[in-house]
């Protein structure tokens, strides 16, 4: 038993984590940059310390201030929560070599579901559906036009060390290659420091179907359902759901099965998910792994009633997992709230919150870390909190959602609230007739 985890993250899913903990009897302590202060998190670990200024880069990723932080509150374990450090191979290793446990994956195996290219390679070892593609990176622009000419168009170019559509192009047609392959590059390289690129057969009119996943130290993998997260915005998800309204009961088997033989392919440990696209004919293809926690997790615990943080915690101890292969028994539906305005294309709205009453009632949850007063500093994720509804149906669960959202109140600044609450009315969501270009067509009223 850990006696004492320090949660190398912020907002609420350090509160997340910090109320697991409490509940297994295991101390926390909270990091935390001076825009954060006053944060939830901070006011309810056990112990607190400041590793730097609001810049990520002098806080939240800065390892050399979080492993002295970790030596001068005597932590045993580290959970990196998503996003930051949570998917770095060095952080991970670092702790390791120090002798304190990294809640996740080992360096080793992030880097192998890191680098996309290596993991598409690690996929078609193991007889994961990929989606067809260049083999390696690609070389020059010249090999990028002969493979889409044998590919066919449309293509999409993807950087290798890439995520949230950084470094990411579509391409229609060749007249269109240089220039995409050009900003491609670009783009990779100013935002990963990495510049390698690869093509991909682009998939048209695609779901985008996760699995959640479990592995222990001693080979044993389960899956835990899917969730739908096709609602999306320039590659970020907005709205994530469980079960998917396009799934059926054998497309869940085939899929479950390739994401246990993709995670037992690098005897993967921790928990994590396996994303996939799905096209219209359900036929699936392996995207990447997330090697980690993520934020739509809390659909999953409440369609099976089941704690991803403490199984994530138990597994890092050495137990066995306690999951086996799920079918979802309930419908669970989840809103990111973020400080955005949707009138206005999802402009951040950084500030102080100056009115805030969160919604109840049967069947709803809310995982936030902030409250009347708090700021919203402009440095980070604009994430306000994550509205979670579930029923017996997914028409209830909708209703549940619309019925939360409108008693939502949040004054001071702008949220994506009213995008929500028109989401759930639209009949072509409501019908579950969407993939992942729905919003591209969606008008706000």
């Amino acid at each position: 038993m850990f006696k004492k985890i320090l949660i190398a993250n912020r907002g609420e899913i350090a509160l997340r984590v910090i109320r697991t903990c409490r509940e297994m009897g295991i101390k926390t302590v909270a990091v935390y940059s001076t825009a954060d202060r006053d944060s939830l998190h901070v006011k309810f670990a056990d112990e607190a310390v400041c590793i730097g200024k609001p810049q990520s880069s002098e806080s939240y990723l800065n390892i050399p201030h979080i492993m002295a932080a970790i030596e001068i509150t005597n932590a045993d374990a580290v959970h990196p929560g998503y996003g930051f450090l949570a998917e770095n191979a060095k952080f991970s290793q670092i702790c390791a070599d120090h002798g304190i446990k990294f809640i996740g994956p080992t360096g080793d195996m992030i880097n192998k579901m890191g680098d996309k290219i290596t993991a598409k390679e690690t996929m078609i070892r193991a007889g994961v559906p990929v989606i067809p593609g260049s083999e390696g990176l690609l070389g020059s622009l010249e090999e990028a036009k002969g493979i889409a000419r044998e590919m066919g168009y449309p293509v999409i170019l993807k950087a290798t060390a890439g995520g949230g559509g950084k470094g990411m192009r579509i391409v229609w047609e060749e007249s269109e290659m240089e220039r995409a392959y050009n900003t491609a590059k670009a783009e990779a390289a100013a935002a990963f420091k990495n510049d390698g690129i690869y093509m991909e057969k682009f998939v048209e009119e695609p779901r985008h179907i996760e699995i959640q996943v479990a592995g222990d130290q001693y080979g044993n993998v389960c899956h835990l359902s899917e969730r739908d997260c096709s609602i999306q915005r320039r590659h970020q998800k907005l709205v994530e759901e469980s079960p998917s309204p396009f799934m059926t009961r054998d497309l869940r088997e085939k899929m479950g099965e390739a994401a246990k033989k993709a995670a037992g392919a690098i005897n993967y440990e921790s928990v994590g998910t396996i994303e996939f696209l799905v096209d219209k004919h359900r036929n699936f293809y392996f995207m990447e792994m997330n090697t980690r926690i993520q934020v739509e997790h809390c659909v999953t615990e409440e369609v099976i009633n089941f704690d991803l943080i403490k199984e994530q915690i138990k597994i890092a101890m050495g137990e066995k997992i306690s999951g086996m292969d799920y079918e979802p028994q309930q419908h669970a539906i989840e809103c990111r709230i973020n400080a955005e305005d949707p009138y206005n294309d999802f402009r951040p709205s950084p500030g102080r919150i100056s009115v805030l009453h969160q919604p109840g009632g049967h069947g709803v949850r809310v995982d936030s870390h902030v409250y009347a007063g708090y700021v919203i500093p402009p440095y980070y994720d604009s994430m306000i909190g994550k509205l979670i509804t579930v029923a017996r149906t997914r028409s209830e669960a909708i209703d549940t959602m619309y019925r939360a959202l409108s008693e939502y109140v949040i004054e001071g600044v702008k949220t994506t609230i009213p995008f929500h609450l028109q989401l759930m009315q639209n009949e072509r969501f409501r019908s579950g007739d969407f993939n992942t270009k729905f919003l591209e067509s969606f008008k706000m009223q």
